[in-house]
């Protein structure tokens, strides 16, 4: 079963996560954000679904503005060929279509098959913010919640500089 808002709400609720949700049109770029910056407070992020030459998968979660420098992931990571991941194998392994890759998505990976990344830009920001499983929705957290989140999936995030 795909996890819903809900479902998520509840999960941050019973971790004691303070978190808040602006409802807004679709937004499926971070340019398509933009209108929304100053209504929504915190860190606009941008989140990339990655699968590298040997197969492996990555979650790369970073702040909107910062351009993502694949070349230097891939030699921090020690990772060959990163590429966007197809839509197909984002459905499948959390449950989310394009436009809607948000780090609350790591609910619906019961094999645990993604490395997560966090960007050390991201960290720095007190609030952040992601879609909450689907792209017409913001929702604001302190990024130290947010990597207690991850880490109570069972995953632990590498933190390093993506750009």
């Amino acid at each position: 079963m795909t996890t819903t808002p809900d479902i998520l709400f509840a999960y941050l609720d019973s971790l004691g996560i303070e978190h808040s949700t602006v409802e807004h049109p679709p937004l499926f770029t971070v340019e398509d954000g933009r209108a929304w910056h100053d209504r929504i407070p915190g860190l606009h992020c941008k989140n990339l679904f990655l699968k590298d030459r040997d197969g492996k998968f990555w979650l790369v979660l970073m702040p909107g503005d910062k351009r993502a420098m694949l070349g230097l992931v891939e030699k921090r990571l020690r990772c060959a060929r990163l590429s966007f991941g197809k839509p197909e194998m984002l459905m499948e392994i959390m449950g989310l279509t394009p436009g809607s890759v948000t780090p609350f998505g790591l609910m619906n990976d019961m094999a645990r098959r993604l490395a997560v990344i966090v960007d050390t830009d991201l960290l720095a920001s007190e609030l952040v913010n992601f879609h909450p499983l689907h792209n017409a929705a913001s929702t604001t957290l302190r990024s130290a919640d947010l990597m207690r989140f991850i880490r109570s999936l069972g995953f632990e995030p590498v933190v390093l500089n993506c750009g």
